[in-house]
């Protein structure tokens, strides 16, 4: 009998218990429209083709067979779509950026956008990281994120299962492990591009730990977004940190100097299969797929690999955070219902993880164990997940980090020099 009442007990309170607002089970899609509805939604965007959108469209289609969709790429996106939006065919829907927002030759993109935040218009923006969402100084939502993006390093897990090897997860654990790899024969344990700033192996590697210096300072952020002289030391301690980090011999820079970019060249040099650890960005990662059958290596010997933080710090990695492509409404479009009603079909969890994963690229939703390539990051500790959109950090100030890590990290500049020079990059 008392078994019985435990068990039924334990029942009851299941029962009871508020379901998780974010399950896939809570996000079964039902239309609020006449299903027999024709229309056209146009989505503008600057990707060559959007194949992983295009699959979104035929999903949707199942519930609303007589809605054509279609994805139009605009040239020259960034500078055009203030036009395009202007004009007389102006899109329904359109991709837009956080680093757009209050600047003044970007307006038209923010000011054609419906607020998503409308409680009327019934998306689910739980579902996602609230870090990446844009905060706007009058509390609307002109985008929301349709993926994000992070820098990290791709990892042969096959070479560290091979050689007895863990994954580093503090900054010791980085140069051991590669001090292990050298004297078991591997040249170049770390590699990555070298050859321009903006996506060198030293942004990669530094900016997640530079913001996390920064993260909790507001006078910093503001020195260094007004782009203040004095705000060159704040930039100091990653400076030492690429600076220390080249002299543990970590990376070979002679045969980074090989790598032509920082997308192709980068994957068919890892895939060669003797680099354990290559820097790269989330939009080097969603090329790697594709590219398999594009190297003779990696076909002769397949391996597995995946997406992790790079370790800078001995307190462990940090994930930075960053939305990558965001979508819009335009508020003026002719069938803004149909558009509203895609939209919320696509923000749920399912949508935006099934988009992610055939684009390749990280999903902006809370669950990242979905996908193997970057589940490392969903397992990064709350307090160590930073977001530039969150702490206020512009892309004029991340600009001339980048350019100081550069000039430090190739040996142009002294850490004294670099620090002097901020402002003037």
């Amino acid at each position: 009998m008392c078994i019985f009442l435990a068990v039924l007990l334990a029942f009851g309170l299941t029962a009871c218990e508020p379901k998780n607002k974010d399950s896939a089970a809570d996000e079964v899609f039902k239309p609020s429209m006449d299903t027999s509805l024709s229309c056209h939604i146009n989505v503008a965007g600057g990707y060559d083709n959007f194949e992983a959108l295009e699959a979104e469209f035929d999903r949707f289609n199942e519930y609303y067979p007589n809605v054509e969709l279609k994805f139009t790429k605009v040239d020259d996106y960034n500078n055009m779509i203030g036009t395009v939006l202007n004009g007389n065919d102006a899109p329904d829907i359109y991709v837009n950026y956080s680093w757009m927002y209050g600047r003044d030759q970007y307006k038209s993109s923010i000011d054609h956008a419906e607020n998503l935040a409308d409680p009327s218009l019934g998306l689910n923006l739980n579902c996602i990281r609230s870090n990446i969402i844009l905060k706007t100084d009058d509390g609307s939502l002109p985008m929301v994120p349709v993926f994000s993006n992070t820098y990290g390093m791709l990892v042969n897990n096959d070479l560290f299962e091979k050689e007895g090897l863990s994954v580093p997860a503090t900054y010791k654990e980085l140069v051991d492990v590669c001090d292990a790899f050298r004297k078991k024969g591997y040249a170049n344990p770390m590699m990555g591009f070298s050859a321009e700033e903006k996506t060198s192996l030293f942004t990669l590697s530094t900016y997640p730990y530079f913001i996390s210096t920064i993260s909790k300072d507001a006078d910093a952020v503001e020195k260094l977004n007004s782009l203040d002289p004095s705000a060159g030391e704040y930039i100091r301690p990653s400076l030492e940190k690429i600076e220390q980090f080249m002299n543990d011999g970590c990376v070979n820079l002679d045969e980074c100097n090989e790598i032509e970019n920082n997308y192709d060249a980068v994957i068919l040099r890892f895939f060669e299969g003797d680099i354990p650890m290559m820097t790269a960005s989330g939009d080097t990662v969603s090329g790697t797929e594709k590219r398999e059958s594009r190297s003779d290596a990696f076909i002769a010997s397949p391996f597995k690999y995946s997406f992790v933080p790079i370790p800078m710090s001995d307190d462990g990695a940090n994930f930075l955070d960053m939305s990558n492509l965001q979508f819009s409404v335009n508020k003026d479009s002719k069938n803004l219902d149909m558009a509203n009603e895609f939209m919320r079909f696509l923000i749920t969890s399912t949508e935006l993880n099934n988009m992610a994963q055939k684009k390749g690229l990280m999903s902006p939703t809370k669950d990242l164990s979905f996908n193997s390539m970057y589940a490392a990051f969903g397992n990064v500790k709350e307090s160590r997940i930073i977001s530039p959109e969150e702490i206020g950090i512009t892309d004029d100030a991340g600009a001339q980090l980048r350019k100081a890590v550069y000039s430090v990290g190739t040996g142009e500049m002294s850490i004294d020099e670099a620090v002097k020079n901020y402002g003037n990059y």
